[in-house]
């Protein structure tokens, strides 16, 4: 049978754990990086068999016990957790839906009340359905793309422009991961998806790892050309009248260089909306 897309995650994230990360003693060189099939079934309490046939897809179903050792034998976290039992059919997965993307009038009036602080409302896809003035002065108007994997992967300029590009585009992808495994048959998650696969080596390099975990509190350096380097810390919350709808909010540490930064963004953003 074909490999299932939960026999990939558990390839991937076995490989990336060693012997002596799971208490285990390695035995013997080893051809492969990461734990073999065997001392993972270990850690889990199941045969091997049983667990070449999960990796395989010749099992399929998983019971929930299974699967929370499985979670805590590959040392997931929280997010990573969600996404296995996701993956084994063993939580709810987002109904697709027809309906556009639109974002609440009173949340566009709030994000608008916020003249120093750049928010953007965005999808599982990534799009950016919304954005205040000084988010598009951040963004350089959007001018490559209102796609935040997009500006990642097929900007010229994001590598300047994200000042840790490689941090960057590794959590640019777990989130988009994590995303598609809540709605994977929504056609925009699909459509991004095969354009990023046809259009950018190191995104495809970053897919195979199957990283998947949601934004949370962060830190990111930004280097814009009109106001020189920022670091911005980033909350993220969920938009709960809108599932599937992301707030991002950015926010520059109080008599720092970035928040003087940040100030004169916001200021030239001004001048643009007076002048257009």
């Amino acid at each position: 049978m074909a490999p299932t897309e939960l026999g990939e995650y558990l390839r991937a994230r076995r490989a990336q754990l060693r012997p002596e990360q799971v208490d285990l003693l390695s035995a013997g060189p080893r051809r492969v990086p990461g734990l073999r099939r065997e001392e993972v079934a270990l850690l889990v309490g199941v045969s091997v068999d049983y667990y070449i046939r999960l990796e395989q897809g010749r099992e399929r179903g998983p019971s929930a016990q299974v699967v929370d050792a499985l979670s805590t034998a590959l040392r997931l976290d929280a997010d990573g957790r969600q996404h296995l039992f996701r993956l084994a059919g063993l939580a709810p997965r987002t109904r697709m839906s027809v309906a556009p993307d639109r974002v609440d009038a009173s949340l566009w009036q709030l994000m608008g009340a916020w003249p120093d602080n750049p928010a953007i409302v965005y999808n599982r896809a990534f799009d950016v359905l919304a954005s205040n003035a000084i988010a598009d002065a951040l963004f350089h108007d959007w001018t490559h793309s209102r796609n935040l994997m997009h500006i990642v992967f097929t900007d010229p300029a994001a590598r300047q422009f994200y000042a840790d590009w490689p941090d960057v585009a590794r959590n640019s992808v777990a989130g988009f991961r994590f995303g598609h495994g809540e709605a994977p048959d929504d056609p925009r998650i699909q459509q991004v998806l095969g354009e990023l696969l046809a259009r950018s080596a190191e995104f495809t390099r970053l897919w195979t790892t199957h990283d998947a975990r949601g934004k949370s509190l962060q830190s990111k350096r930004f280097h814009h050309r009109d106001v020189g380097p920022l670091t911005l810390t980033m909350q993220t919350f969920d938009v709960r009248s809108s599932p599937g709808q992301a707030l991002v909010v950015y926010h520059a540490a109080p008599d720092t260089p970035s928040s003087l930064a940040l100030t004169l963004l916001g200021s030239l953003a001004a001048t643009a909306r007076r002048d257009s």
